[in-house]
């Protein structure tokens, strides 16, 4: 296959699985993987396997239940897709809020006709998500 088509096809899956987030179709998001995983590098820690990835996304959503993606822009690896994208919430008990630019690596698969993702890698500040919180808490906004 060549490379424009693989990366065509990579790309798809990669805004699939992006969009699926965002509206919380968790299933949607578990079939763009061949194997669920997802390293969150902001935090040292690592989902591996389909039910360690929904307790995360159960967890993280129970947080900050409007959590999601926005502007999105992609780049091509050798074996993924790189994304650069704003991550936006509300935590659920005090309504601070953060937006950060994050970076994700989907690795893909071999399979150039079906490809799928091995594993999301994720670089955030998580500090900067805490001190956003905390500076834009509802209380304090009052």
């Amino acid at each position: 296959m060549d490379t424009t088509a693989l990366r065509s096809k990579r790309e798809i899956v990669v805004r699939v699985h992006m969009d699926s987030e965002n509206r919380l179709d968790f299933d949607a998001t578990v079939a763009t993987f061949s194997h669920p995983r997802y390293e969150l590098m902001g935090s040292r820690r690592v989902f591996d396997g389909e039910p360690e990835v929904r307790e995360y996304f159960r967890t993280s959503r129970q947080e900050f239940p409007d959590q999601h993606n926005e502007n999105v822009e992609l780049r091509h690896l050798d074996d993924g897709v790189l994304a650069e994208f704003d991550l936006f919430g509300t935590h659920h008990r005090n309504g601070g809020v953060f937006r950060v630019r994050m970076a994700a690596m989907f690795l893909f698969d071999d399979d150039p006709e079906n490809p799928r993702i091995v594993c999301e890698r994720v670089y955030f500040d998580r500090q900067q998500i805490v001190d956003q919180v905390r500076s834009t808490r509802a209380d304090q906004r009052l």
